[in-house]
């Protein structure tokens, strides 16, 4: 088994460090992660300049550019065979409900999904990374799971696992994303120079958070896991859509 791991919190990064440790003995694995801390950057492409690719110490492959841009150079041009699967993390935070929808972590993998390869994106929910361990054991049980079986079509994956010790994990729930409230307001400063500048706000609470989420199954102690989808088709107001254009 052929293993393409990447993240978005740069190579760097105690989290991919765990991973790889974790699955290593199980697959031939490759690391190709961002340069610098990507967080944030959602499944933006470089396309205003060219990507570099240079090589760590400790054997990792960094990318002068996004998560995407690592997954996309790695299966189109880099390895000379296709990875068997693409893991991406273990993020240092939660990816759960909306924040998805701008998370690194999440986009190389959904890189990897949309080039055809199974895909799971592993965050730690917590904001000191005392047990990225657990995370990273989920993971290495979701890698044996996929050799045990196949999954039987494409599947992208959003795993959240609560920063405990792997004892004290009750286990895995499948969930759907949650939903939040809008974000904070942004925060306002001055910097040295004088200049107004401001900081993106934290995410508001949950407004969705209900049994079925992966904000309820963390919150339970539980690790979250939630397929997800690529199409964005709002399926449902296609004929309001044409009513619209016709009145």
């Amino acid at each position: 088994m052929r293993i393409l791991l990447s993240n978005d919190d740069g190579y760097f990064a105690p989290g991919i460090a765990a991973l790889v440790k974790a699955v290593s003995d199980l697959a031939t694995v490759t690391v190709v992660a961002p340069e610098q801390d990507r967080s944030g950057a959602s499944n933006s492409l470089t396309l205003d300049r060219p990507l570099s690719l240079r090589r760590a110490a400790n054997g990792f492959y960094f990318v002068n550019g996004t998560p995407t841009d690592c997954v996309h150079l790695a299966v189109t041009g880099m390895l000379d065979e296709r990875p068997d699967m693409v893991l991406s993390g273990i993020n240092l935070g939660a990816n759960m409900g909306d924040d998805t929808i701008y998370s690194g972590t999440v986009a190389a993998a959904t890189e990897g999904y949309l080039l055809g390869v199974p895909a799971v994106a592993v965050s730690l929910v917590g904001k000191h990374g005392e047990h990225f361990e657990t995370a990273a054991r989920v993971a290495r049980e979701l890698v044996q799971r996929f050799q045990r079986q196949d999954f039987g079509g494409p599947v992208l994956l959003n795993v959240n696992v609560p920063d405990v010790p792997y004892e004290e994990l009750k286990g895995l729930r499948v969930t759907r994303l949650g939903r939040r409230h809008k974000a904070e307001p942004v925060v306002k400063q001055l910097s040295p120079r004088g200049e107004t500048v401001y900081w993106v706000g934290p995410a508001g609470e949950a407004a969705d958070a209900g049994e079925s989420t992966d904000f309820h199954a963390v919150a339970e102690g539980y690790a979250s896991v939630t397929p997800l989808q690529i199409d964005l088709t709002h399926t449902a107001q296609i004929g309001a859509a044409w009513e619209w254009l016709k009145a």
